[in-house]
């Protein structure tokens, strides 16, 4: 697959180059792309690139010489009895030789977990002896990545110029990732993979529909990606198998904390540091209804924010003995059983998650431009699908999202008799009401009143510069 986007975290990066030396911080959860990322980067500029392991400090040291000895002949020809003395002599080589980096090390709460010290040794470092040099720490345990930065008790605390958490691409960028144009299959492909690059890449190898590819890759006992959550659970630092419950209840379909708690038999007051966790490791996200604050919103509720781990906690998890069992077309019969419910969330979280930046063609972007959206709810009131302001404060969208409805009239119609949220200063704006429907056939011309998939995947993005077009895998 070609290496798509990241135009933003490359020029931050690029950035980085331009200063007298600098110091960066990247994370983000497993399969991201964020080695994909930092090799383009670090190639493209002359760099050093090293990934750790769990091997043994002494190892870990004899490894990373042996990289840096392909830019410094003869820097693994000696024993490193520690991590200071190897990065003394690094920057002495580079400073010989006018070499500036960027020096990146990838996977550094491996090294931090085998050698505690590190941390200290890397800030003495960077504050005196990499004075000239540009580097980059990056991990995926993100708790243990955003302990060492974002702690204010932590030695690297306030030495980064750069702190990027990688994101999952955007939806609109399943259709080159993945060679198709059809607004329906890329809406089933990110019902199925989301935004992880390394699932389109495994998927893209699979000919045939989306179900094959789920069967192939993740339904089957031997598919690679059918153990994919709990291995990915398995390998944060440190382990953070306590999460495990609380994602089989929430993929199970509890999103309260009293509901939550309760498959667990637990009580909520326990929860909260493991849903925290859960958070961090970007696996779940809290949601409140339109206009609350966060903060003080006593009605939230929990979700799966990743498609493929929802998809996997209420298909697979539940039900690994039996996939073992039956035929591949059990197998599929079994998928089909929830496809519509998946597929329906996806379709409502890719309507909140792309209404800002709806292509500039279509009516309803000319009424915004919209700010974040998100849905409303309140005891037995009508539930609102998307709810967001407009930029200016001047207008209200209130959304309902559809796979299929027996008519476009009929559903504007309902949607125009249902009585809107009690939203402050309501009365002093327009309300503009909208369906979003995966498919209108004979709709004709874009109607501000209507949405579909084709209006919404419709790529509008500029074109790709050069750094974000590089061939290769993601």
């Amino acid at each position: 697959m070609n290496f798509l986007n990241r135009t933003q975290e490359l020029e931050r990066l690029d950035g980085l180059l331009r200063r007298k030396y600098g110091f960066a911080v990247l994370f983000g959860r497993r399969r991201i792309g964020k080695t994909r990322l930092l090799v383009e980067w670090s190639r493209r500029n002359d760099g050093i690139y090293t990934v750790a392991d769990q091997s043994p400090a002494q190892l870990q040291r004899r490894y990373f010489a042996e990289v840096v000895a392909t830019r410094f002949p003869g820097f693994a020809d000696v024993e490193y009895r520690d991590w200071r003395s190897l990065l003394t002599r690094l920057s002495r080589e580079a400073q010989a030789t006018g070499w500036r980096g960027p020096l990146v090390l990838d996977e550094l709460p491996y090294l931090v977990h085998i050698s505690p010290d590190l941390p200290a040794i890397l800030q003495r470092w960077i504050d005196h002896e990499a004075q000239e040099l540009v580097v980059v720490v990056a991990g995926s345990s993100q708790h243990m990545m955003q302990g060492l930065v974002l702690d204010a008790n932590a030695p690297l605390y306030g030495r980064a110029q750069e702190v990027l958490e990688v994101q999952p691409l955007s939806p609109r960028h399943i259709g080159p990732g993945l060679h198709t144009d059809d607004p329906r299959r890329i809406l089933d492909s990110y019902t199925a993979w989301g935004g992880v690059p390394r699932y389109w890449e495994l998927a893209a190898e699979v000919p045939g529909s989306v179900e094959r590819q789920l069967d192939r890759l993740v339904l089957d006992p031997l598919g690679p990606l059918h153990r994919e959550p709990d291995r990915s659970i398995a390998e944060e630092l440190p382990p953070a198998t306590e999460v495990r419950g609380l994602l089989d209840a929430i993929g199970g379909g509890a999103h309260r904390l009293s509901e939550i708690g309760g498959r667990l038999g637990r009580p909520a007051t326990s929860l909260s540091r493991p849903i925290q966790r859960l958070q961090g490791m970007g696996l779940v996200v809290r949601e409140v209804p339109f206009g609350e604050e966060e903060g003080s919103s006593k009605r939230s509720l929990y979700r799966i924010s990743d498609p493929f781990t929802r998809l996997w906690f209420r298909v697979v998890a539940p039900y690994r003995s039996q996939l073992a069992m039956i035929s591949p077309e059990g197998r599929r019969a079994m998928l089909q059983k929830f496809w519509p419910q998946l597929i329906g969330t996806a379709w409502e979280e890719l309507c909140r998650l792309l209404l800002p930046t709806l292509h500039a063609g279509h009516p309803l972007a000319a009424a915004g431009p919209w700010g974040m959206a998100s849905r409303w709810w309140h005891g037995e009131a009508p539930e609102w699908d998307l709810v967001a302001l407009s930029l200016d404060g001047k207008r209200l969208l209130l959304g309902e999202c559809k796979q299929a409805v027996p008519s476009v009239e009929w559903a504007l119609g309902s949607l125009a008799a249902r009585r809107p949220p009690p939203i402050p200063g309501l009365d002093k704006m327009e309300v503009i009401r909208c369906l979003f429907v995966v498919e209108a056939l004979g709709l004709g011309a874009p109607s501000v009143s209507t949405v579909t998939a084709e209006d919404l995947l419709r790529e509008n993005l500029p074109p790709p510069s050069p750094a974000s077009a590089v061939q290769g895998s993601v």
